[in-house]
């Protein structure tokens, strides 16, 4: 059962994708606001057809701060993505530039959330990456990374990369880590029935160093998710 109903949600996934991604391609020369209004509306039928098809909830505990910030969070699925997206206000998110090339998917991301960054580009690349950060902070809109870079399974040691400390010091914007269970609920193919939960936790204020902010980013996301897929290190 948790098979087919995983099968109809995909149909509905991309039937979805095709039809909105061709019918609203105008509105990609458009201002940026029309995509975003786009790119709202394909993700709440996403998680609308989630819910209905496979069985697969979510609740939000917690509320960010308004206005610009640095949202770090756990990172399991796509689902992740969506649900962040739709809770905050317009955020920008930074993401892998490779992204960007997937076909309708990712033309609409470019125009309306994107902060692009390409892992192999060294200083460039992230001095590249910080600059449209900064740009979307002049914005007053929030900025969300997501610290290890990559999805992990349920339970896998974390590896946070220096990549969010640096956007958090030049920024110089308070830090609101985000736990979330997803992994277990959206494995790949497979979505199975249950409550995702999304949990903002306590910001951490700007101004820190390094050496002080990595570990308490850790410590909050790492111990909130432990909980939340009730687990023991």
């Amino acid at each position: 059962m948790v098979a087919l109903r995983s099968l109809i949600f995909m149909l509905w996934f991309v039937l979805l994708t095709a039809v909105m991604g061709t019918l609203f391609l105008p509105l990609l020369v458009c201002p940026r606001r029309a995509t975003v209004w786009m790119a709202r509306q394909w993700g709440r039928a996403t998680l609308w057809g989630l819910k209905a098809f496979a069985g697969t909830g979510r609740i939000v505990l917690g509320k960010p701060p308004p206005g610009a910030a640095l949202i770090a969070s756990k990172h399991m699925s796509m689902w992740d993505t969506l649900a962040l997206y739709l809770e905050l206000d317009d955020p920008g998110v930074v993401l892998k530039r490779g992204l960007l090339w997937i076909p309708f998917f990712g033309w609409y991301v470019w125009k309306a959330a994107a902060i692009p960054i390409d892992r192999e580009g060294g200083a460039f690349a992230l001095r590249r990456m910080t600059e449209a950060a900064e740009k979307v902070r002049a914005a007053g809109r929030p900025i969300v990374i997501f610290p290890e870079g990559t999805r992990k399974k349920p339970g896998a040691p974390p590896d946070y990369k220096p990549g969010v400390a640096g956007l958090y010091a030049l920024l110089k914007l308070s830090c609101v880590p985000v736990a979330l269970d997803s992994g277990r609920y959206w494995t790949g193919f497979i979505k199975r029935p249950g409550t995702i939960t999304l949990q903002f936790l306590e910001p951490i204020p700007p101004g820190l160093k390094r050496a002080e902010f990595m570990p308490i980013l850790q410590q909050r996301i790492e111990s909130a998710t432990d909980a939340l897929l009730n687990l023991e290190r």
